[in-house]
């Protein structure tokens, strides 16, 4: 029996935390069983205010405002959300809906880090 969806939300934190970022970003494609999306470091245009991170749905890519947010799982996990939910047929989906799929990962990694499931 592989992990449980905690411990891969924990691990995805942890590994981003540990600026391994392109593994974690396999590990979720993996997970939800869709194409890893390239990760870059870049700015797309008329998109760049206050942004530190999108997703290009063309290009199939995560593209960081600067290298640090590359190393950021709140930043990376919401991005791969609307990855996921491009790749999958469904709407892009909303960034409050991103913000939630993030925070969920946060917490499990949070709970671990703790010794608390």
């Amino acid at each position: 029996m592989g992990p449980s969806q905690e411990e891969m939300q924990a691990r995805v934190v942890a590994l981003i935390l540990d600026s391994k970022t392109e593994e974690a970003i396999s590990v979720l494609s993996k997970w939800y069983k869709v194409s890893e999306p390239r990760l870059g470091v870049g700015v797309v245009e008329g998109k760049t205010k206050g942004v530190a991170a999108v997703y290009s749905q063309r290009r199939k890519e995560i593209l960081a405002a600067r290298r640090e947010y590359l190393y950021n799982p709140f930043v990376m996990v919401h991005e791969f959300y609307h990855h996921l939910r491009s790749v999958s047929g469904k709407h892009r989906g909303t960034e409050k809906q991103a913000d939630k799929f993030a925070l969920e990962f946060i917490a499990a990694y949070q709970r671990m880090a703790l010794g608390r499931s």
